[in-house]
Order: structure tokens, then C-alpha cells, then sequence
């Protein structure tokens, strides 16, 4: 098993080519590659249930099933259980499968039962980089998610530690967010194919600070697949359980006056700026705590 820890930011329609033209990547030429998905689960959802994510993903000539198990984090930041390894398809590797111990816990009857349930399809951008010793990979992805007659767009930046400090993933990605349009996202595309598949998406409770960031979040990620404008509002919200009244220290009236333009910002329809994405991750960053991520 492998820890996959990587930071997942939602694009503005403009954003993808607001990325490419970033100081950061100029004069570097990305690698294209075409990545074709299909999710496994049972028709009860039993993997989805335990936030779990079962895929077979065609990469050229090859043929990759990948199990992820499930996260931890916040504000776009996530660490997952990751086991990957080449098949011969044309199905999955049920055997290999269940030699894993989170499917070994559930038993024969489950593996049996397992369908394609969604399938994503999408082109992504590679770019590796180093920031101050830390080696990222940073990926642009852009296609779709289909689930029967349903289909919601990918358009996402993933930034993916490949060795040395998670913290210079948010390093990197506000410094991105100076002028590229984007904002911390909290769904993974398993989860987007989810909620496409059953029709709704299931919000987080809030509680905690960092609790009320994730439902934030995830109701942005809702309100970008299903152009439902209750969700911002839900977002809006969420942003503003985090104004409470304040003691004297400087952090938290910092973090209190970036949740209040959060939610002010939300007011409006053309939200999502370079601002709002600069004031998010500099609001998750400060916030203590992790939740488990789906």
C-alpha cells in the first residue's frame, strides 16, 4: 500500500488557461495523456458505504486497477490508502483484489457482486515540479463524468506530493491561485460518480471549524455538478458559522475577517474570483483538525 497526498482544486471556466499561462509553468511543456475509468461497486453501493473507491483505468496500453481506501483532511487536502497494480483485464483482478485487507474484511459474497457502476473520461496535463526540495506532480484534468444518460464536467487541478513536506502543496497552490480562478474542492471524482449515480449529494454536518470548511466545500462541489443555487447559499452558511465572536488573538480575527468575505462573496453570482480561492486556502490552512473525506 502506498499514501496518496495530494491537493484537489475546482477550476473556474477560465481557470485552465489561466494555469497554463502561469509564471510558474512557463516555458514548460506539459505530458498529455488520456485516461479512460471505469468504478466498480455493488448494486447496494457496499464501497461507497465505507468510502471506499474501486476502479479500472486504461492509461495507453496498459491496464490499472486501483483501490483507495478512505481519506483524511480538509480545505482541498486529502491523504488516502492507495493500492495500485497492471491487470490483464478485460475485468478486474478478483483475486488479487481480495488479497487486500480492506476487501479481505468483507468477504467473498461482496467481491461476487461487484458491476460497473460510472466511468470518468478525461485528458490530463502533467507537469512535475520542485518547491524547495519538495518534488509535485501537478496535474491538470479536463473531461467529464458519466453515469448513465448523466454526465458532469471534470475540470480540476490535482497537486500530488511525490516526495518531501504537504505543506508545499498549499505553497504551491496559492501561489497559483493569484491569478488563476479556483477554490478547494473535497470531492473526489469516485464521490462526484456517486452522487451523479443516485441523483443527490450527501452533505457533511458541520461542528468543528475545520468541519464547517468541509461542508463548505463540499457544497461548492455540489453546486458546481448540479447547478443548484441552494447550495451556495448552504456554502454561505457554513462560511459564516466560522465569524463567531473573537478573543484578541490575531489569527483567529484573521481567520474570522477571510470567512466573512467568504461569505459575502457568495452573495454574489460571478463568486468565484482569484481572490476567493487566495482567501480559502488561506483559510484552510489555518484552521486545526481533519475530517474523513469521501
Amino acid at each position: 500500500m502506498s499514501q496518496e497526498i495530494e491537493l484537489k482544486l475546482a477550476l473556474g471556466q477560465e481557470g485552465p488557461e489561466a494555469l497554463r499561462r502561469h509564471p510558474r509553468l512557463r516555458g514548460l511543456t506539459p505530458q498529455t495523456t488520456h485516461l479512460g475509468n471505469t468504478y466498480f461497486d455493488t448494486p447496494e453501493g457496499d464501497l461507497a458505504r465505507g468510502q471506499m473507491a474501486l476502479r479500472l483505468r486504461r492509461k495507453g496500453d496498459r491496464l490499472l486497477q486501483t483501490l483507495k481506501t478512505p481519506g483524511q483532511g480538509g480545505g482541498g487536502l486529502s491523504r488516502r490508502g492507495e493500492w495500485e497494480w497492471e491487470v490483464d483485464g478485460p475485468g478486474l483482478d478478483l483475486d488479487g483484489l481480495a488479497a487486500l485487507p480492506p476487501m479481505a474484511a468483507l468477504g467473498d459474497t461482496l467481491l461476487a457482486g461487484l458491476v460497473p457502476t460510472f466511468t470518468t473520461d478525461f485528458w490530463r496535463e502533467t507537469w512535475p515540479l520542485r518547491l524547495d526540495g519538495t518534488r509535485i506532480e501537478l496535474a491538470l484534468d479536463l473531461g467529464e463524468i458519466r453515469a448513465g444518460r448523466q454526465a458532469v464536467a471534470i475540470r480540476e487541478l490535482e497537486l500530488e506530493l511525490e516526495a518531501g513536506e504537504p505543506a508545499r502543496l498549499v505553497d504551491l497552490a496559492a501561489t497559483l491561485a493569484e491569478t488563476v480562478p479556483l477554490r478547494p474542492s473535497d470531492t473526489s471524482k469516485a464521490a462526484r460518480g456517486v452522487a451523479l449515480l443516485a441523483g443527490t449529494w450527501k452533505l457533511p454536518k458541520g461542528g468543528s471549524h475545520c468541519a464547517w470548511m468541509h461542508r463548505a466545500t463540499v457544497a461548492l462541489d455540489a453546486l458546481a455538478d448540479t447547478g443548484d443555487d441552494d447550495w451556495r447559499r448552504v456554502a454561505r452558511n457554513a462560511f459564516e458559522r466560522l465569524i463567531a465572536p473573537g478573543d484578541d488573538d490575531k489569527a483567529d480575527d484573521d481567520n474570522h475577517g477571510d470567512a466573512r468575505w467568504l461569505a459575502e462573496a457568495l452573495s454574489h453570482e460571478a463568486w468565484l474570483t482569484a481572490e476567493f480561492g487566495c482567501r480559502a486556502l488561506r483559510l484552510a490552512r489555518h484552521l486545526p483538525g481533519a475530517v474523513a473525506l469521501a
